[in-house]
Order: C-alpha cells, then sequence, then structure tokens
C-alpha cells in the first residue's frame, strides 16, 4: 500500500535570512513580508511586457533548442525571467530567484532551494513547445518558498485570460474566485495527464504505461502548470510525472493541496521540490485517487 500522501505543502521551517530588512524566522513572517497583490501585479507585467508582444509574434533566430529538438526556448522565456527576477526580489529583499533559464546557465543556481533565504521558484514561460507554436496553452508560474516549503503561488495563462493564486493554508483563488474542488464523480474513469512521450525513456514509458488500464483515460500532457490548475476545477484527476524540475511543480503543487488535493511518490514519500524523489510521482483531486495512481505506478516501477 502507498503511504505517505501528501495533502498539505510541508512543516513550517524557522530560519534566519533578510527580508525587508529585518531577520525573518518562520515561513509566516515571509509571507506577512509579502503583498499579493504586488507580486501578481509584477507576473501580469512581465507577460504583457516580454511575452504576449511575442506570441505567434516569433522569428526563427528567436527559437533556440536546448536539449534537444523537443526542448526549446525563446527570448520570451529569457527576457521574461530576467524580468521577473528584478522584480520579484524587490518585491522581498534578500530573497533569490530559482528560475529555469538561470538554472540552465548554472546548475549551482538550485542549491538556493535548500538554502535559508526565501525562494522565488520561476517558469516564465510553462508549455514553450505550446507558445512558439501558437497554442495558448502556456503559463508564467511563480512560487514562493522557504527551505523547501511552498507558501504561495500565482499561475497565470495571458493567452487565456486566467491567474490562479494560492496560499499555504489560505485556499485557492482562479481569477479572484474561490477555487472549490467537487468530488469525481462514483464509478467514474480517472483523466490522468502523463509526462509527454517526447520527454521519456523507453523505461519511463513502460511505467507509465501501467496507467493504461481499466478505469484510467491517461493522455499526454500539455503545459504541467495548467494541468495542475486543472485539477484544481475538477477538469482533471491527476498527473503522473516522471521529471522533477521545481519550476514545473512547485506553483501547481500548492495549488491542488490548497484546493484538497494530495501528492506522492512511488516510494510512499512526499514530493520534495528541493529535488532527490522517486520517480514517478503523482498529484491528484484527493488523497484517494493519488493512492490509486500511485498503486499502479509502483507495481510497474
Amino acid at each position: 500500500m502507498i503511504e505517505a500522501i501528501r495533502t498539505d505543502t510541508g512543516d513550517t521551517t524557522d530560519v534566519t535570512g533578510a527580508v525587508g530588512g529585518a531577520a525573518a524566522h518562520t515561513a509566516d513572517e515571509v509571507l506577512r513580508a509579502v503583498n499579493p497583490a504586488a507580486v501578481e501585479d509584477a507576473v501580469r507585467k512581465a507577460a504583457a511586457a516580454e511575452i504576449m508582444p511575442r506570441f505567434r509574434q516569433l522569428a526563427a533566430h528567436e527559437v533556440l533548442e536546448k536539449n534537444g529538438p523537443h526542448d526549446l526556448v525563446t527570448v520570451a522565456d529569457r527576457l521574461a525571467e530576467e524580468h521577473l527576477t528584478a522584480a520579484l526580489t524587490s518585491l522581498l529583499p534578500g530573497s533569490l530567484v530559482v528560475g529555469e533559464e538561470a538554472v540552465h546557465a548554472d546548475p549551482a543556481v538550485l542549491a538556493a532551494l535548500g538554502g535559508d533565504a526565501p525562494v522565488w521558484i520561476v517558469d516564465p514561460v510553462d508549455g514553450t513547445r505550446q507558445f512558439v507554436h501558437g497554442d495558448p496553452g502556456f503559463a508564467t508560474l511563480v512560487t514562493l518558498a522557504l527551505r523547501g516549503e511552498l507558501l504561495a503561488s500565482w499561475t497565470y495563462a495571458p493567452a487565456l485570460d486566467l491567474m490562479a493564486t494560492a496560499r499555504r493554508g489560505a485556499g485557492a483563488e482562479l481569477n479572484g474566485q474561490p477555487l472549490r474542488r467537487s468530488a469525481p464523480a462514483a464509478g467514474a474513469a480517472l483523466d490522468v495527464a502523463i509526462s509527454h512521450y517526447d520527454f521519456t525513456t523507453d523505461e519511463q514509458k513502460r511505467v507509465l504505461a501501467a496507467l493504461e488500464t481499466d478505469g484510467v483515460v491517461p493522455r499526454p500532457c500539455g503545459s504541467a502548470g495548467l494541468e495542475y490548475l486543472y485539477i484544481a476545477t475538477g477538469e482533471l484527476d491527476g498527473v503522473a510525472f516522471s521529471w522533477e524540475n521545481a519550476w514545473d511543480h512547485a506553483a501547481g503543487l500548492l495549488l491542488v493541496h490548497e484546493t484538497g488535493g494530495a501528492s506522492g511518490t512511488v516510494a510512499g514519500e512526499p514530493f520534495r521540490i528541493t529535488g532527490g524523489n522517486a520517480l514517478p510521482f503523482t498529484a491528484a483531486r484527493d488523497a484517494e485517487t493519488a493512492r490509486r495512481i500511485l498503486g499502479l505506478l509502483a507495481a510497474a516501477n
């Protein structure tokens, strides 16, 4: 049986770091130092300045490969992350940024996730492939974390006009309205988004194929951040992912947890944004759904 399904976002950890010019000793103090509306405004402004003007307007030289033909980066990714890095660290002096593009340039940046300073985890364009192809299914993801604990998150899909926010212990909202997850229909098949085949190894494909069974309908994922949002809105039952990049998962995990969902890994452990997880892992609309997905995956792992 799979145990250690997480339905919260971790334990509060005492830290020492400069926040707003003062020592911050708890996660609660970090949260009190941040104006959520100001962060939302910064996210919207970064998208308006650097992402949307380039949507469906990219020139060929503005799209590059990182680790292969399916792993793309654009000028919008880089400039939006630079914009957010400046804005977010200004809003919370003493904080650091772990962004997807910064880590690609210097993997040592990841160490900040386990440090004592508050960290902004940033994916400037989650779903870059969709963005490049003119598909509106992409998002900007920002999460505030402290020593691995998720404190607040912003999931913004500018082309879809969706802004989802979550705050530890205070619930989640979509476009200013509370998100309240509905219970799955009795006996209904589970709709599960899984790691896209273009980004998985043969072994990962084999394990994920365990979800191709009666009562489960798997499909390749698009933007990970939007898949988590669909769990929070009840449009999707769960995800099963075989990679652990913090910028892809942090915002969505908090969103799912704050709407009553759960997550866990095939080792029966909570998923850690600091890394070192047994994979694959799941996030789902409730603990029972998470256990069902993990049970299938663990049997094949």
